[in-house]
């Protein structure tokens, strides 16, 4: 196996190095959000060698499945000779005579886009599970990784499959976008040498999605790479939106009322609120769409502090996402520069405080490293005030089992960020409302995470007992 052109991914190289050296029969599930890089993650990790590799086609019958699965078949087996076959079940069967074969230690077998294989009334699930439950799970040589974006579809269908493929499965990779220290990784690999000021600007508009960073171009600043990429009539991401979501779901426009919904509360939503504000049936199909976004990795549901499951919030956490129902969404046409134009609009300064926030929100691990309680059991949460008149709230807090509770204030600003009396006072009055509503014993610490930290003056000193940075977000 090879990881020396792969940027990032250690656990995850770790544990295919673990499943490989296991000397038993694996079947592994890896899932993930489209674009993220599963594929090329697999392919570059085993050098493309595998006894055996499918893809399914997209939008495709059964027979046209089945032929490619002939076509496949034939280049990994050039001597042996089979019809095409007219089932799954068959298909499977011609495989399994074809590894039989096979005697090398450890035969690798990469099934890819596993989704679209299942077509309607195909028995696709009946003939894989038999394939494992009769063949592989007796072969200690046999490694079977599927992959697929259509995370729900690889949750439901296969780990926690109720029927033949129950408690089968022996390993499941989530892979999640890359963190900042990676995307600063990657992008330095293709010669783009950004402050990280600017590589946060664009991970607030893109994310950590492999595919759209891979599209950014060297000499180009990250405003003038999103006016390309996003408003130009030939944009990459101009159709991105419609593709992604039409891609990953088979009726998309649940899906996408509720990212739209989401993507107006920063705070987030409950479910009863989600579903009036997108028009979602209340029921077992809401459950499904959420369900299905979460997996999928478009929005997350989180605990407010001190709260029941049945209080949790869902919030958008795709960054595309939001950067599209804010700036792409029904907007028809665009002037050159449309992007550069935006630089301190009210809308952008709106957006840039918001996406900021989610851009901490998915480096608490490293956060809590600069806090030096990476070892410290600790639970995240958000809180908000139960009282009509006052309206504060914290987006996230941590509240750790030494005693102490991190109640965190993210803002992104060009220069060191400057606490004056108005905001201290606010500041004073958030931190008091906290501890009388929730009546903790715990320490409460403000803790400021901000660009280029926070100025030091009257206002902040004795007020701030973190100060933290961009750069503690970068950690590996």
């Amino acid at each position: 196996m090879a990881a020396a052109d792969i940027i990032g991914r250690r656990a995850e190289l770790r544990e295919i190095r673990e499943f490989m050296d296991s000397g038993r029969p694996e079947f592994v599930v890896v899932y993930g959000r489209r674009r993220v890089g599963k594929t090329y993650l697999v392919r570059e990790a085993f050098e493309h060698r595998f006894a055996f590799q499918l893809t399914g086609l997209a939008n495709a019958s059964l027979p046209q499945q089945l032929l490619n699965f002939h076509t496949a078949l034939q280049k990994a087996f050039p001597h042996r000779e089979y019809p095409v076959p007219e089932s799954w079940f068959e298909a499977f069967q011609q495989l399994m005579a074809c590894m039989e074969k096979k005697k090398k230690k450890r035969q690798v077998i990469f099934l890819d886009e596993l989704p679209w294989l299942d077509t309607p009334r195909s028995s696709f699930i009946s003939a894989l599970e038999h394939f494992w439950n009769s063949w592989a799970s007796a072969r200690k040589d046999i490694v079977l990784i599927v992959c697929g974006s259509a995370a729900s579809w690889m949750l439901n269908k296969l780990i926690n499959n109720r029927g033949g493929l129950h408690n089968r499965v022996t390993r499941r990779m989530k892979i999640l976008p890359f963190t900042l220290h990676e995307c600063e990784a990657f992008l330095r690999s293709r010669h783009i040498h950004w402050t990280r000021y600017q590589l946060i600007e664009i991970y607030m508009a893109l994310g950590g999605i492999p595919y759209y960073l891979n599209a950014l171009q060297p000499g180009m600043s990250p405003a003038q790479n999103i006016d390309r990429l996003c408003f130009s009539e030939t944009g990459l991401l101009r159709q991105e939106f419609d593709n992604l979501y039409a891609s990953l779901f088979r009726f998309p426009e649940n899906h996408t009322a509720v990212s739209e919904a989401l993507s107006r509360k920063a705070r987030g939503l409950s479910r009863e609120e989600l579903i009036a504000a997108s028009g979602l049936p209340n029921g077992g199909g809401a459950t499904k769409v959420l369900e299905e976004l979460e997996a999928s990795g478009f929005i997350r549901r989180y605990l407010p502090f001190d709260k029941k499951v049945k209080d949790s919030l869902y919030q958008l956490s795709d960054f595309y996402t939001l950067f599209y129902y804010r700036f792409i969404h029904k907007r028809r046409q665009f002037a050159a520069g449309h992007w550069l134009q935006q630089t301190d609009s009210p809308g952008h300064r709106a957006w840039s405080g918001y996406a900021f926030e989610q851009v901490c929100l998915a480096h608490v691990p490293q956060i809590k490293k600069e806090l030096g309680i990476s070892g410290v059991h600790s639970e995240e949460a958000s809180w908000r005030s139960s009282g009509k008149d006052n309206g504060a709230q914290v987006d996230l807090l941590i509240d750790r089992r030494d005693q102490v509770i991190n109640l965190c204030e993210m803002k992104f600003s060009i220069n060191p960020f400057t606490i004056d009396k108005r905001y201290a006072a606010e500041l004073r009055n958030k931190i008091g409302v906290f501890r009388n509503e929730t009546q903790t014993r715990k320490a409460v610490f403000l803790t400021m995470i901000s660009t280029y930290g926070v100025k030091a003056n009257e206002h902040s000193a004795g007020l701030v007992q973190n100060n933290l940075d961009m750069d503690c977000l970068f950690a590996p």
